[in-house]
């Protein structure tokens, strides 16, 4: 309840804040306020074959509040203000949209007390310079990048800390990024842990030979109205080092865009972590960590109708950890679904378990069919439908992952959406590669959230 007082005072406060006048404070007064308020109810049934099946749900309240100051001598500064606050809690709670992953690092389970919470935190607060088309910033940020993202899919975003050094120019068509990111907060939480030390828990220090480590990105963007090519290169001494890079085409004929990209991932450990993953007795079963993954995809827009196909595969070896390793949130590959791609390896220490699409071996194909339905007279409506298959040699039977979502935006403030999720046979491995199934997944959600 403290939080939801905090969390509306907060908001109110700055939307009824008069502007100053002098010239020092005009650096406040020219300042922008803006955020949301969400409102998320999820529920979450799961059918086992050998155990009894389990249901879990939750109502949570809250958002963001985002204040950035103007630009003085080309200083400025921001600051981003999150809560999720849960209401109506029952006896079995999805913690996906509060503390899921305070519970699990703090000790009491992803279902346990600290996951059950709700929690407030500065998810953003910086200091920035920028000369001409450089901008240096020192502080947490929500960072958008494929491997390490902010994954605004429940609640709230996940966000780094660190420092970031941006390059934006040829009118916004290039972007060059240079980063070194040192903490890392879940979604699901409102601390700031050491990015290594997040990824692998308590065998930090078993893997890496130490109790923490930072992450040196670099990445490039460069787009224009026909192509995009974009590169991202992730360090983590002692630990990990991945690359990835895409690119796209489009063609246009009369009012049809089509699009078509690919897209090539490539992960392996470095220094410590690739000598000790390979020891007897390792967290990986004696394998290091090696994983390469492609993957295609067609998109085609016409009028407000969009279809789109997408192929993705992580190639498999059976002597090396062949899942692709996502502990910071990114989901990058082209036939990612709404959920059960690589549900909760961004949880406090599971990195090197896996789900569905990256496990090693695994191949996807998606369609997706996208409508809106403005030309109907039903302004502001949208639908959503998509299906994966999911094959792998290691699976006992392919995975099947079926979502629909109906959307409604009033304007550009307010929006509503109702999604349905349904999965067979979803699949997860554990570090060494052991494979599990579960008989069926459903997930059901509502969403409705104010901008301002």
């Amino acid at each position: 309840m403290k939080y939801i007082k905090l969390s509306f005072l907060m908001f109110s406060t700055a939307l009824l804040a008069t502007p100053e006048v002098t010239t020092l404070a005009e650096v406040f007064s020219e300042a922008k306020t803006s955020g949301n308020i969400k409102y998320y109810y999820i529920q979450t049934d799961k059918k086992f074959a050998n155990t009894a099946d389990t249901s879990a749900n939750a109502h949570s309240v809250g958002g963001q509040l985002k204040f950035d100051t103007a630009s003085l001598n080309g200083f400025s500064g921001g600051a981003t203000f999150m809560t999720t606050n849960p209401f109506l809690l029952n006896t079995h709670v999805d913690t996906s949209i509060i503390g899921r992953d305070n519970g699990v690092r703090l000790g009491s389970g992803a279902s346990g007390s600290d996951a059950q919470k709700g929690f407030s935190v500065l998810g953003e607060v910086y200091l920035a310079y920028t000369f001409s088309d450089f901008t240096l910033k020192l502080g947490r940020e929500v960072l958008k990048t494929p491997l390490i993202d902010a994954k605004e899919v429940r609640m709230l975003p996940s966000a780094v800390e660190g420092v970031f050094g941006r390059y934006l120019g040829l009118n916004k068509k290039l972007k060059v990024e240079v980063e070194y990111l040192t903490k890392f907060k879940q979604r699901t939480s409102d601390t700031f842990t050491n990015i290594v030390e997040h990824a692998l828990g308590s065998k930090t220090k078993a893997v890496t030979g130490s109790d923490t480590g930072y992450i040196l990105m670099g990445g490039l963007e460069y787009k224009n109205d026909l192509y995009s090519v974009k590169g991202y290169d992730y360090y983590a001494k002692d630990f990990l080092y991945s690359l990835y890079v895409d690119g796209s085409y489009k063609l246009k004929l009369a009012d049809t865009i089509t699009t078509l990209s690919a897209q090539y991932i490539f992960q392996t450990s470095i220094g410590n972590a690739d000598k000790n993953l390979a020891q007897v007795g390792s967290l990986t079963g004696e394998k290091n960590i090696n994983a390469n993954a492609f993957g295609f995809k067609a998109e085609t827009s016409l009028a407000n109708s969009k279809f789109l196909v997408a192929y993705t595969k992580v190639l498999k070896d059976d002597n090396k950890h062949d899942s692709l390793v996502l502990p910071w949130d990114g989901t990058p590959l082209y036939s990612d679904m709404i959920t059960s791609n690589n549900l909760f390896q961004s949880n406090y220490g599971k990195s090197l378990n896996a789900d569905g699409n990256y496990i090693g071996g695994s191949a996807g194909i998606k369609i997706a069919y996208l409508q809106k339905y403005d030309g109907f007279g039903l302004e502001g409506i949208s639908t959503n439908f998509s299906y994966l298959n999911i094959s792998n040699a290691r699976f006992t039977k392919n995975q099947h992952d079926y979502n629909a979502v109906i959307a409604y935006k009033y304007d550009k403030k307010l929006s509503v959406a109702v999604k349905g999720i349904w999965v067979k046979n979803n699949t997860s491995a554990t570090e060494v590669g052991n494979i599990t199934q579960l008989q069926q997944l459903s997930q059901y959600r509502v969403i409705a959230n104010y901008k301002f």
